[in-house]
C-alpha cells in the first residue's frame, strides 16, 4: 500500500522537509524545502543557539508543519544533528517546535545520523562490492563510513562541520595561509581514528554525500558549459585532477569571487572554504583516485527506514 511520509532533516545551517510517496522501491518525491536557518550562527561552538537562530528556526518548523497539514502526510519523522545535539537550549528549542505545531523532534546521535546516511547512500544504488568511504560534510558535524553494498565496516561522527571550522579558522577572507596550515594539522589530529581504521581497509572510493559535493558538481558542469539539474540525477563520478583544481580555486577565492559563481547557495558561499580544504585533506591523506557524490542522504536514509 502506498503511503505519504514527511522527514525533517533539522541541521545546522539547513532545515530540509521531504514529503514522498509510494514504496521504498519507488519513490515519488512530492515536496522538497530547504531553509537555510543557521542554527549555529554566532554560537556554533559556544554550544548555545542565538535567539535569533531559534526564532528562524522555530518559523521554519511552522512553516513545514503547514505544508504538512495541506499534502495529507501520514507518517512524520523531524530528526535533528548536531546544532541541537550540542547545544544547551537544544531541548528547550525541541519543547518550542512540540507546542507550536505538535512535530516531536527526535534527536539522534552522531552514529544514528552515519547509520542513516548509508542507508540513503545505498539507496541511490551506487555502492558495489568494494570499499567505499562515504563523507558527509555538514555544518556541525561530518561522518566517515566505510561501508559496501552489503553494509557497513565502520562509521563514525566528528564534530569538525564546516561552520565550526569556520568560526575556529576562517576569520579572513580569502583564508590565509596560515590559517590553512592550522586548519590542516587541526584535521590530522582530530581524524586519528578514521585514518588507523582506513589501514584496515582497501578503500576503492570516496562517495561525498550531497550537500557540498552537489555544489562540487554543480560548478564542475557550469565550467564545462553544460546544464546540470540535480533533481534529475542521484549519482555523479568526478575527475579527480577538476575537482582538486577547483578546490584550489575555491580556498584561495575571496568572499565576492565565491557569490558571483551561480552554482554556489548562499548559505554554502563562505563555508564552502573550510569543507574544501577538508575534502582535499582527505583525498590526498588517503590516496584516493576516485570520487563521486551522491546526492541521496540523510533524509533518503530516514525514508528508506519508514518504507522499511
Amino acid at each position: 500500500m502506498d503511503k505519504r511520509v514527511a522527514v525533517m532533516d533539522l541541521g545546522t545551517n539547513t532545515f530540509h522537509l521531504l514529503i514522498a510517496e509510494g514504496n521504498a522501491a519507488d519513490l515519488k518525491e512530492i515536496i522538497h524545502e530547504q531553509e537555510p536557518v543557521k542554527l549555529g550562527e554566532g554560537g556554533i561552538n559556544k554550544g548555545f543557539i542565538q535567539h535569533a537562530a531559534f526564532e528562524r528556526g522555530v518559523s521554519t518548523m511552522k512553516r513545514y508543519h503547514q505544508l504538512i497539514m495541506q499534502n495529507n502526510v501520514t507518517q512524520v519523522k523531524a530528526i535533528a544533528t548536531s546544532a541541537l545535539r550540542n547545544a544547551a537550549n537544544g531541548q528547550e528549542f525541541i519543547e518550542k517546535v512540540k507546542m507550536e505545531t505538535g512535530i516531536a523532534i527526535e534527536l539522534i546521535n552522531g552514529d544514528e545520523e552515519a547509520g542513516y546516511i548509508y542507508k540513503g547512500v545505498k539507496a541511490c544504488g551506487c555502492l558495489s562490492g568494494a570499499n567505499s568511504l562515504i563523507v558527509d560534510i555538514g555544518g556541525g558535524s561530518v561522518e566517515f563510513i566505510i561501508c559496501n553494498k552489503n553494509g557497513i565496516k565502520w562509521k563514525q561522527s566528528f564534530e569538525i562541520g564546516a561552520a565550526r571550522l569556520m568560526d575556529k579558522f576562517h576569520q579572513t577572507d580569502p583564508i590565509p595561509k596560515e590559517s590553512t596550515n592550522l586548519l590542516i594539522q587541526y584535521l590530522q589530529n582530530c581524524l586519528k581514528d578514521l585514518f588507523t581504521e582506513t589501514t584496515n581497509y582497501a578503500i576503492d572510493n570516496i562517495i561525498g554525500s550531497s550537500g557540498v559535493f552537489e555544489t562540487y558538481a554543480g560548478l564542475i558542469e557550469k565550467d564545462k558549459g553544460n546544464a546540470f539539474n540535480l533533481k534529475e540525477i542521484h549519482y555523479y563520478e568526478f575527475e579527480k585532477d577538476l575537482l582538486l583544481s577547483l578546490i584550489e580555486k575555491l580556498v584561495s577565492s575571496s568572499h565576492q569571487q565565491r557569490a558571483a559563481m551561480q552554482s554556489i547557495i548562499p548559505i554554502r558561499i563562505d563555508m564552502i572554504v573550510t569543507a574544501s580544504i577538508l575534502t582535499s585533506f582527505v583525498i590526498e591523506k588517503l590516496r584516493i583516485n576516485k570520487v563521486a557524490m551522491s546526492t541521496y542522504s540523510l533524509k533518503e536514509g530516514v525514508i528508506t527506514a519508514m518504507f522499511g
